[in-house]
């Protein structure tokens, strides 16, 4: 026996309204970080500490550029899989150029010894431009080819990403035997711990200040994050690149019809992927003071993704904002910090992002639903 469904009563319409409208918001996510902070506040503390939350914007500086050209993909209805891999071949890449000294006990079974790194330091030692010119080469070259592939022979691009995840992953550990190269000059770690401003907590008539209480207020880290957002921003919501992203994403057939070519704005978002997770590499790496080929490993792509997603870009493309991925980023950012502060495990850990994860996909079908039932 089929059932008709029951219409909303009268009292109920506003409130179904004023839901939906909270819904469909560019705001959501931020307040729903707000009320997340000030629910755990009275339990966890420490989360509201100056460390911590200095902490917290530490995390989500390089985080936020590799998520904003997994923005990019999305929307217009794809997935990268491969920017941790080009994350450990670029970082690995610029740090063999760029070392001030290479120990032969540690790199003479590697590749790139004797090639790109010396004991004396790399082949552009004191060259940093060239350097992280060479790192962007090289994550776009990636970029290029995943680009291409999907392009051009109509491959999925989950099925691309995911081979240039595994393979260029493999090509960054053999490079140096899966070695880190440390030594890096000082311009460089400055890009991903360099502080531009600072704040000091605590008693003005101490003599000394205490390290531990002076904290990182603006970085070399957030002026290249916050730079690349707004760029991307204007980008993607001011252009006519952003719209024939965005027009992609929607109908990819339409598109065609219309004149956009799909095809270059592929391969234009892949490249610009990969040179999101390359400058991705430099702060990280910096940060580390380490070019690790593992660096982009382990749930990194799980945090990518998922900081994505709950920001609110759709799954289904042709829906997507630079401020929902910064809204999603802060979110995640904090759920992995709270997380940690309640001493859970590692594997609790990943199965509550999952589960987050998860809720946020079921967002953004709702939203859709909500979309089509407007229109």
């Amino acid at each position: 026996m089929l059932t008709q469904p029951v219409p909303a009563t009268p009292a109920a319409r506003p409130l179904r309204r004023t839901l939906a409208r909270a819904l469909l918001s560019d705001w959501f996510v931020l307040w729903l970080t707000l009320a997340y902070f000030l629910i755990l506040l009275p339990v966890l503390p420490t989360l509201g500490t100056p460390a911590n939350l200095a902490n917290l914007l530490s995390n989500a500086w390089p985080l936020l550029v590799v998520a904003l050209g997994q923005t990019f993909v999305m929307t217009i209805g794809g997935i990268d899989l491969s920017q941790g891999a080009v994350i450990g071949l670029t970082s690995t890449l610029g740090a063999a150029l760029i070392a001030t000294a290479g120990p032969p006990e540690v790199l003479s079974k590697a590749p790139i010894w004797g090639l790109l790194i010396f004991e004396d330091g790399g082949v552009l030692a004191g060259q940093l431009w060239l350097g992280l010119l060479a790192m962007l080469l090289a994550g776009a070259l990636v970029g290029l080819v995943n680009g291409t592939l999907v392009a051009w022979l109509d491959m999925p691009a989950f099925m691309v990403t995911l081979v240039s995840l595994i393979t260029v992953g493999a090509f960054a550990i053999w490079l140096t035997q899966s070695e880190n190269i440390r030594n890096l000059p000082d311009s460089y770690v400055a890009l991903g711990k360099g502080e531009i401003v600072s704040v000091y907590i605590g008693p003005k008539e101490e003599p000394q200040i205490p390290r531990r209480q002076v904290h990182e207020l603006v970085t070399y880290a957030a002026l290249v994050a916050v730079t690349l957002a707004v760029a991307l921003h204007l980008l993607l919501e001011r252009t006519a690149f952003g719209r024939q992203v965005l027009a992609v994403g929607a109908n990819r057939r339409a598109a065609e019809i219309a004149g956009v070519p799909v095809r270059r704005i592929i391969v234009l978002v892949f490249v610009l992927s990969s040179l999101c997770a390359t400058v991705g590499a430099v702060l990280y790496s910096a940060r580390l003071e380490a070019g690790r080929p593992t660096l982009g490993e382990g749930t990194f792509l799980l945090d990518v993704i998922g900081a994505t997603v709950i920001g609110g870009t759709s799954l289904f493309g042709g829906k997507g904002k630079v401020l929902w991925t910064v809204f999603g980023v802060l979110f995640f950012v904090l759920l992995s910090n709270s997380l940690n502060l309640m001493n859970l495990s590692t594997f609790h850990i990943d199965m509550v992002k999952g589960g987050v994860i998860l809720a946020a996909a079921l967002l953004d079908v709702a939203r859709t639903r909500l979309l089509r039932g407007m229109a």
